[in-house]
């Protein structure tokens, strides 16, 4: 996370912080990610990764663009200003513990101040972000504990989601979410493997909830999802399988091809359930990491 030669992504990012970093922000920062048991070399390539995706996305605000809902009507500037937000929040494209201001946003997503604040309203009570008086707004981080947590529910909601889906799945539907899959598996686009996967998963499960035609149910399972994907890029990279992740996507479609709605909430519940203990996994090992590290600076002090 070196400041030298920034890119663009991180002068457009830089230019979003209220004052920039200052010295307490990146030990703040810092102190963050040890404990999250990521390197900071491990975190600069996430975060360039995050930057260079979400460019684009600010070159289209910047030119008034605007993005379109899932029936294809402009959306309002609020949702705009929500929805580039949160991308570049999930994304790293703003880091964890990192201070903006509310003026600076708005020149970079080219849009006004009643839309932002309204958006930014919206991230708080999603515990995206939070206002901070006199500093302004800061990213919230998400720790491993709290991935669990959002594994847990989408537990007890996707698998009701995959039963829907299994009931009421057309050969369209059907046919559509085998193709989000065949893409996958025939993408050679240059991206790297933690973006390709990340955008398989998302459009996966986005279709899965679709075909089981309930919107309650649909929504809720978006935003844990979304909060997962974040973690993805934060600290679930070091657990990536890609090829365990499409056979389990697979078998979750063969069961709602066949309309086998216990079948489809199986498969699901045993996806989540074998990503869950890669989490847990990996926050033992952080946990153990760090008992070590403390015991080795006790013995040097000692």
């Amino acid at each position: 996370m070196s400041s030298r030669n920034p890119g663009k992504g991180q002068q457009e990012a830089a230019q979003a912080s209220s004052t920039g970093f200052d010295a307490s922000d990146i030990v703040e920062d810092i102190q963050y990610h040890i404990e999250a048991g990521v390197t900071s070399k491990a975190m600069a390539k996430v975060q360039n990764k995050a930057q260079n995706k979400t460019s684009k996305a600010a070159a289209k605000a910047r030119a008034g663009k605007e993005p379109k809902h899932d029936g294809g009507a402009p959306s309002s500037l609020t949702e705009q200003a929500y929805q580039a937000i949160k991308e570049k929040v999930i994304t790293l494209y703003f880091l964890p513990g990192q201070y903006l201001n509310e003026g600076a946003i708005c020149k970079l997503l080219n849009l006004g101040r009643t839309p932002v604040h309204q958006a930014l309203q919206r991230l708080q009570l999603e515990g995206l972000i939070d206002v901070v008086p006199r500093k302004g707004v800061i990213i919230q981080p998400d720790s491993i504990s709290q991935v669990l947590e959002f594994l847990d529910a989408r537990l007890a909601v996707e698998g009701e989601i995959a039963r829907l889906a299994a009931e009421r799945a057309t050969e369209t539907d059907s046919k559509e979410l085998q193709q989000i899959l065949d893409d996958r598996s025939r993408s050679d686009n240059g991206a790297s493997a933690i973006d390709a996967f990340v955008e398989c998963d998302r459009a996966f499960h986005s279709k899965v909830s679709e075909i089981s035609r309930n919107r309650v149910l649909g929504d809720f399972a978006k935003s844990l999802h979304e909060r997962c994907t974040r973690s993805w890029y934060l600290h679930l990279w070091q657990t990536l399988d890609t090829e365990g992740s499409d056979k389990q996507h697979r078998r979750i479609l063969k069961a709602i091809k066949a309309h086998d709605g216990d079948g489809a909430t199986k498969a699901m519940r045993e996806h989540l359930t074998s990503l869950r203990e890669r989490v847990a996994s990996l926050q033992n090992s952080t946990a153990r990491g760090m008992w070590h590290a403390n015991r080795a600076r006790h013995d040097i002090s000692g």
